[in-house]
């Protein structure tokens, strides 16, 4: 048996996240002290009482889901030692707790990095009126080619039949035109606080790649299928590029599925809030036996 670890992202986050495992498991608990005390306010308050205005903020939202999502794996990690991954993948902000558990850098490194990539991004927010949507059942190269006319960018490829599309408001409602004139009615605008995965982030890219110039990243014991090239890695300096161009880059989950399938796991665990990934991979290999661990009941049931 061999078993592949996913890492959830952005907009899985809920009020409540993570309280109970905090209150019964020691090994959580210590990962939520830990992201307290680096940070220097109550990240744990905000996941367990909200409001959940403030945790939809991206300088909160994203480290605490990644707080969250470690906390999930070193509880099931105290409860089942003898499970290794075979590789590992995360879909975009998950990436960062995916390179934690593959032993890429500390848990505080990857916290820090995330605070300050959180705060980048929520200055590109605020310094542009971005949004995106999501296309259903469109092929990729007529979407690709819609947002070329419309000066907007793909990004996210979540499945065969979800493509995310993001940019500037007025020209994703231009985009939208363009994908409807190709048939492909069914697209959602999201609810979200700017253009993420997009050439709007530019400016969070370039801070974040100065951020990392003197941090040095470790050779993970494990692989990583990274989001902007959607292969396995394991280079140090590679994945350090890797999550600086993920930023503005399309997250090609499709294709990270598939990079850690290739390695022969029959099984994928979902750590974090929600299990939205757990959903797109039953579309992308559907013969793999997926699970998630995301609170105690889920933890306590567990089998393999």
């Amino acid at each position: 048996m061999k078993v592949g670890f996913v890492f959830s992202g952005q907009g899985a986050q809920a009020v409540g996240m993570g309280k109970d495992l905090f209150e019964q498991l020691p090994a959580a608990a210590e990962i939520f002290n830990k992201a307290d005390k680096i940070l220097g306010w109550s990240l744990s308050d905000i996941c367990f009482n909200g409001p959940e205005s403030k945790l939809t903020e991206t300088r909160y939202c994203q480290p605490a889901i990644y707080t969250m999502s470690a906390a999930c794996l070193e509880a099931f990690k105290s409860k089942n030692p003898q499970i290794i991954p075979a590789a590992t993948a995360g879909l975009s902000l998950g990436e960062f707790t995916a390179l934690y558990s593959a032993g890429a850098f500390s848990f505080e490194s990857g916290l820090r990095i995330i605070e300050k990539r959180a705060i980048y991004m929520q200055e590109a927010c605020d310094a542009t009126k971005g949004t995106m949507a999501s296309v259903m059942k469109g092929e990729l190269d007529a979407v690709q080619e819609c947002c070329s006319r419309a000066g907007v960018d793909v990004a996210n490829i979540n499945s065969s039949g979800q493509i995310v599309i993001s940019g500037e408001s007025a020209k994703i409602t231009e985009a939208i035109a363009f994908l409807k004139e190709k048939g492909m009615s069914k697209v959602i605008p999201l609810k979200v606080a700017g253009a993420y995965h997009s050439r709007l982030m530019k400016p969070a890219e370039t801070k974040l790649a100065e951020y990392l110039v003197p941090i040095s990243f470790d050779i993970p014991k494990v692989s990583v299928a990274q989001n902007f090239t959607g292969k396995l890695e394991n280079e140090p300096v590679k994945m350090k590029q890797n999550i600086i161009s993920q930023v503005t880059g399309s997250v090609r989950w499709v294709n990270c599925v598939n990079s850690i399938v290739e390695v022969g796991i029959d099984t994928i665990i979902e750590f974090g809030p929600g299990n939205v990934l757990t959903g797109l991979i039953k579309r992308i290999a559907p013969n793999i036996n997926t699970i998630n661990v995301n609170s105690v009941e889920s933890l306590l049931n567990f089998k393999i």
